[in-house]
């Protein structure tokens, strides 16, 4: 039996499931969770020093045989329609902190958007502003 996320734990194993999708984690990656953690209204009552607890509980539970559909839909549960979007956001932002995303980023951002039941129209809107967001000259 796999322990029930809170919100705050969902928007973060979002965030990590994107990063870890290439296999690895970069330091940009990293930099940008942190920093979303620490600065965004939705993170405001969370302790950011926990954010390598729960990303490191999100990657235990990625080694396992069934790890992702388990992370997928443990988040769909924590998270209030509200928030869905958010978390999509923070997913978005994650894939491109390293400039463009890559295929695995790309395949996981679709996973995450049909799991949260998202809108295309709206998952378009969101990617498109982090990208605008990431981009660089």
């Amino acid at each position: 039996m796999h322990k029930e996320l809170d919100h705050h734990s969902a928007l973060i194993h979002t965030m990590v499931l994107v990063s870890a999708s290439e296999g690895r984690m970069s330091d940009r990656e990293l930099e940008v969770m942190g920093r979303m953690v620490r600065e965004l209204p939705v993170f405001r009552d969370f302790d950011p020093e926990r954010i390598i607890e729960v990303g490191g509980a999100c990657a235990a539970l990625l080694t396992q045989e069934d790890g992702l559909d388990v992370a997928l839909d443990q988040i769909a549960a924590a998270l209030p329609a509200p928030l869905r979007e958010t978390a999509y956001a923070l997913a978005c932002d994650v894939a491109a902190a390293d400039g463009r995303p890559a295929e695995a980023e790309l395949r996981m951002l679709e996973l995450i958007r049909h799991r949260l039941g998202l809108d295309r129209l709206i998952a378009a809107a969101i990617e498109r502003a982090a990208q605008a967001r990431h981009r660089t000259l």
